[in-house]
């Protein structure tokens, strides 16, 4: 997940619980797993802290609605970007159409997640120690597994991880991939600016700014109203999202330019049959969302509220 996880400073690289969906292979899978988002992402919250009774309750109402706002507003623009899609299916792509989808993608995550920033500057103000001292650890735990997956090993090991991943997901779409481009996976995980320790790093940064934000808004004599309490968790966002660290925000994009440019050589070294398979997969998609959405994908409201709170 690289979606409402970020703000709580989780390092994995999801969309969103509310998007996820479009991870999972089949259109049941994905309506299920849709439908079911408000759900999942109530247990994932509730496992970083805890929440007690009236907390829980005002969660999953916010959930709930941020879940039908999505469905009005995010699924027919996300319908239309897999419409787009079907059209370069059969054409080579370069890395810089590859990167404007990815922005177009962050554009969309970034609008999903402030929806549920009101909901945490709500419930920060009435968190108890014992809930902190729950969400440090489950910290700490979330950081041993990272570690042991992207760090600890022999560089081999992880290098053979990353690959398997990255091949697992590219066949989901595309088939079975062959061996040259099996080679093209491996050739830009070899050569990748990919630094485990260093996102590590940034990793603990966010745990511990997230754990500092809400400390320092909680309780009764914080003496900040809910107007800075929302500020706060915004402010907070924006550098989950965006690491302050100029450096880092250098890393990310070279990551980001080397992942589009790999993407876009998979892509052009696609054969016929497997862009075939991937149009059918996208059609399969956008027949989803239109079902999920219970609209055509052209059907996009022209007065999308964006960013603006419940």
């Amino acid at each position: 997940m690289r979606s409402i996880s970020r703000l709580f400073g989780d390092s994995a690289p999801i969309i969103g619980v509310l998007l996820a969906a479009l991870t999972l292979g089949g259109c049941s899978a994905m309506r299920i797993g849709y439908n079911t988002g408000p759900t999942l992402l109530y247990w994932w919250l509730d496992s970083y802290l805890d929440f007690d009774s009236e907390q829980s309750t005002r969660v999953r109402n916010d959930l709930q609605a941020a879940h039908d706002w999505h469905r009005q507003f995010e699924l027919p623009l996300l319908g239309k970007m897999i419409g787009d899609l079907q059209t370069m299916t059969h054409r080579p792509v370069t890395s810089e159409q590859v990167c404007s989808l990815v922005d177009a993608l962050q554009v969309r995550l970034h609008i999903t997640m402030e929806r549920l920033t009101p909901t945490i500057a709500a419930i920060a103000p009435t968190l108890q120690n014992a809930q902190l001292e729950h969400m440090t650890k489950e910290f700490e735990r979330r950081d041993r597994k990272w570690r042991e997956e992207w760090i600890d090993g022999t560089l081999a090991q992880r290098t053979e991880r990353r690959i398997k991943q990255i091949v697992e997901r590219a066949e989901s779409f595309y088939g079975p991939l062959e061996p040259g481009q099996v080679a093209v996976v491996r050739a830009h995980i070899e050569s990748s600016s990919f630094d485990g320790p260093r996102q590590f790093r940034e990793m603990q940064r966010r745990h511990q700014d997230a754990l500092q934000v809400l400390q320092k808004i909680r309780g009764a004599d914080a003496g900040i109203n809910p107007t800075q309490s929302l500020a706060e968790i915004r402010e907070l966002l924006g550098r989950t999202l965006k690491a302050p660290s100029p450096s880092h925000a250098r890393y990310m994009a070279q990551l980001t330019t080397e992942s589009c440019r790999a993407m876009a050589a998979l892509h052009n070294s696609s054969t016929p049959d497997q862009r075939t398979r991937l149009l059918q997969t996208l059609k399969g998609y956008e027949g989803d969302v239109r079902a999920l959405n219970g609209q055509a994908s052209s059907d996009i409201p022209s007065d999308n509220p964006g960013t603006s709170a419940f």
